[in-house]
Formats: C-alpha cells, structure tokens, sequence
C-alpha cells in the first residue's frame, strides 16, 4: 500500500477527531446551560387587564409571569399581595410588569386623589362639545382657560386669557341633575390647579362662559395678552370710560374782583315855591312854607 495515501488517511481521521470532540463540547455545554435556565427563572407581578389612573388594584387585575432573574425590572414586584389595594397613578398595560413608581401608598385613597401633588387641587368644571374641544381634551394633555363675559364698568362683552398652561386630569361625563331633578350626562374636565388658580377658574366659570384651548405639551411659554372687546371685531376702537371717582375735577372759575359800593349822595331838596307880589311900584318875592325872617319883605 502506498505510504502516501497512509499519511493522507491518519491525517483525515485525526482532523475528524477534533472536529468530533469540538462539537460534543459544545453541545455538552449548550444541555447543561438548558437544564440551568429553569432555576433561573423569577416571578413577576403582570397586568392581567389595562389598568387606568385612579383604578384600585384588585387580585383580578393580576397575574403572574416569569423572567430570568438578569431581566428583572427595576421596581417591580414578585407577590401579588405588595400590589393588591394600591392605587394607580399611571397608566399600565396589559401583560406589562407592575412597577413601584405607576402605583401610589396604599391608602391614600381613591380616584383622583393620589395623583394630586401636595400643595395642588383638582377642579372640575362642565364644559360642552365645543369650550370641551368637542372631545379632544385627554388627560395629561395641557390647555388654556379663556373666559368671556361683561366686567363691571364696562358697556361691552370682553374675552380674555386667564389661565394657561393647565394639565387635565381626566376628562369624561358625569351624572348630574336638571332642573326637574331628572338625570343628565354632562361632560366635565378636571384641571390641576393650585389655590389661586383654582379660585380663578371657579369664578370665571360662576362669571362667564370659559373655552377650552388646547396646546402643545412641550410649550411652556406664558403669553401676555390684553384681551380682545366686541367693538375691535368690527374695527372699532375701543373707548374705555373712566370711573366717576377718577375724573379729574372741572376747574373752578376765577373769582372776578368786586368794585367797591359808593354810597350815592342825597338828593338836594327841592326848590321852595316862590309868589311875585307887586305892590305898585314895589315888587317882592314871597316863598311859601318857609318862615320868613322879621326883616324880609
């Protein structure tokens, strides 16, 4: 037999060898890691359901999932007993791990009130399809609050802006009473306001007729604007009257300088009545009603 094709032969068999013992330990390796995958595994608290902000989380709300213990995620839970009666402050999806931070304390209550900051109020004002913008107001969107009405003083109807930047906590329909005391649907919008913003707003819906308008979230920007009256949709320009009390007084005349009165002097008295007598060649006057001294004639 030829020597070459010997050497050619121990040299093939030797290389399918190494090939052989690479490939069972890598396959003895990849079992052991298989068989190690299940002691490796974890609970995880799951959404069984889409939970909403201000639902109470109940046992049916849940279920229980596994992961590998490197996948845990930050914040969640492994029993559903430290998740049961909290409440939710942040939307959860179906099948999402229940973290820490989408749940409130359990026990500070239900609804809207856990996701109220400290020092912040929630009002609720009813507004219609058009001041609602006819359904588009979402909760964590932001809105301005403009107000139309007449203030005192004034002879016309004023639109001005007097909240901005509002978040919306939640908006939908509540059941309220008519007149009659029949129930009706009216749809609300609940704004997170803190006390000053609240009071204004609460007057401002007691006042007047509020809109609605919805903004970008990522505008933050407060704009100054002065209002807009009746007569300026018309190209009138407005005349503001000023109050009574802050007219400036009309001037006073000038004093005119008085002459000083002269007393006139009296009349003189009268002349006396005088008689001509001729006596033939002698004439003489003679007054009448005047004593006439002995030596006249």
């Amino acid at each position: 037999m030829d020597r070459r094709f010997l050497t050619v032969l121990g040299v093939s068999l030797l290389f399918a060898l190494v090939i052989s013992s690479v490939f069972y330990q890598m396959t003895a390796r990849a079992g052991s890691t298989k068989k190690a995958e299940p002691s490796d595994l974890k609970d995880v608290v799951l959404a069984a359901r889409p939970l909403s902000v201000g639902t109470t989380v109940k046992p049916a709300d849940l279920k229980l999932g596994k992961v590998p213990s490197a996948a845990f995620p930050k914040g969640a839970f492994s029993k559903a007993e430290e998740v049961i009666d909290r409440p939710v402050i942040s939307n959860v999806l179906i099948d999402e791990p229940v973290l820490e931070g989408r749940l409130a304390a359990r026990g500070s209550g239900q609804g809207l009130a856990p996701i109220i900051p400290v020092g912040m109020r929630a009002v609720t004002v009813r507004v219609n399809d058009v001041t609602g913008i006819s359904g588009f107001v979402l909760p964590g969107m932001r809105v301005d609050v403009l107000v139309t009405g007449r203030p005192p003083n004034s002879d016309g109807t004023i639109t001005a802006t007097v909240l901005q930047n509002m978040v919306v906590l939640s908006a939908g329909t509540a059941i309220q009473a008519d007149t009659r005391g029949n129930a009706i649907q009216a749809a609300t919008v609940t704004l997170l306001a803190t006390p000053e913003q609240a009071e204004t707003l609460t007057l401002a819906n007691t006042e007047g007729r509020i809109q609605l308008v919805l903004r970008n979230g990522s505008d933050q920007t407060i704009e100054k604007t002065a209002g807009r009256e009746v007569s300026e949709l018309y190209g009138v320009r407005p005349v503001h009257k000023k109050p009574a009390s802050d007219a400036p007084a009309p001037p006073r005349p000038r004093a005119q300088p008085v002459a000083a009165v002269v007393a006139a002097p009296p009349p003189p008295p009268p002349p006396p009545d005088q008689i001509v007598v001729i006596r033939g060649t002698t004439k003489t006057v003679e007054v009448v009603g005047v004593n006439r001294n002995p030596g006249d004639k």
